[in-house]
């Protein structure tokens, strides 16, 4: 019976701790890992990963901007320049005359091809400094043929005086001339304050003179007109002291030289800027053009053209960049580019 009984207890199985019960019911209850398949694409495998650390990626280059190729901006222009292409259209026709002091030179070589030339660049009339030992019978036949007209002369204040009346006179009638035009005045006349007021009488009395004949006198200014003397202007000191029929010819470029604007002075002595000068004027380039200084075109112009009474615009130019004849020509082509 003691062996039997061994026997059976060995075929009883054994109880489980309950802690491998539980063990193994959690295990039961754990979800198998899914292996998930590498993607197709942005999977990096470990031999891509060794060579993402071996040799890294390198960053694009940046898109080169397509250059667009522009027009090189245009060099500062002075005040002049820039303000000229506002300049308005004329408010009346005033004909333009040259000076012939600009091309004086070319002038004592051969007057009359000098005179051909300007006609036909389309200058309407011209001004004298000078006669070239011709006569004013010579001298109007050569303009007759040409079509041009006498717009003035630079006559000497002793030319006007005296005995010398009646001859400077006839001389300017047979030109056709009516503005006897006195280019500037001696020291002796231009000293003082007194030496002034004698100068404007005698201007007076000339301009008194040639009333009656239909003929004007003038003066014509440089750069000592516009410097103090005793207080006041010499320029406002002759026309102050002067009759209206005595011509205030402004020279636009040697005013500004001499630290003026000539506006204010036509505004000033309104009807007497019978005729003008027109010259470009810059400090740093004594051959400057029109439109290349700091002449205020716009507002000479339209003064000219209005209260100034102008009869005449008269070019001169006195330094060269260019030949004198080119010059006068480029001159008068920015003269007709502005609409003068």
């Amino acid at each position: 019976m003691a062996k039997q009984s061994k026997k059976s207890s060995r075929s009883k199985p054994k109880t489980r701790p309950q802690a491998a019960k539980k063990a193994v019911q959690r295990a039961l209850k754990r979800k198998p890992a899914q292996s998930k398949a590498p993607k197709a694409r942005g999977k990096v495998t470990p031999m891509k990963k060794a060579v993402k650390h071996a040799a890294p990626k390198r960053k694009a280059a940046p898109k080169k901007k397509a250059v667009v190729k522009t027009a090189p901006k245009p060099a500062a222009q002075p005040k002049s320049a820039q303000a000229a292409s506002s300049i308005a259209a004329p408010t009346r026709h005033i004909p333009i005359a040259v000076q012939l002091y600009s091309v004086r030179d070319d002038c004592k070589k051969d007057l009359p091809g000098v005179l051909k030339g300007v006609a036909a660049m389309g200058y309407a009339g011209i001004e004298f400094a000078g006669y070239y030992d011709r006569s004013a019978s010579a001298l109007r036949s050569i303009l007759d043929d040409l079509g041009l007209k006498c717009a003035g002369t630079h006559t000497g204040l002793e030319s006007l005086l005296g005995d010398n009346f009646q001859r400077t006179v006839e001389f300017n009638q047979t030109l056709g001339n009516k503005f006897l035009i006195v280019p500037g005045v001696s020291k002796e006349r231009s000293a003082t304050k007194a030496s002034w007021l004698d100068t404007a009488r005698l201007l007076n009395e000339v301009a008194e003179k040639l009333k009656p004949l239909g003929l004007y006198t003038g003066y014509h200014n440089h750069q000592m007109e516009f410097t103090p003397l005793e207080g006041a202007l010499p320029w406002d000191i002759l026309f102050a002291n002067t009759c209206k029929e005595v011509v205030m010819q402004v020279d636009t470029g040697n005013a500004l030289q001499g630290g003026a604007n000539v506006v204010p002075f036509v505004s000033k002595y309104p009807g007497r800027a019978l005729t003008v000068h027109l010259k470009e004027y810059n400090a740093e380039n004594n051959t400057a053009l029109f439109g290349e200084g700091h002449v205020d075109w716009g507002s000479a112009f339209q003064l000219c053209e209005t209260v100034g009474a102008t009869e005449w615009y008269i070019v001169e130019q006195e330094g060269f960049a260019y030949p004198p004849m080119e010059c006068v020509a480029r001159c008068l082509q920015k003269l007709r580019e502005w609409g003068r």
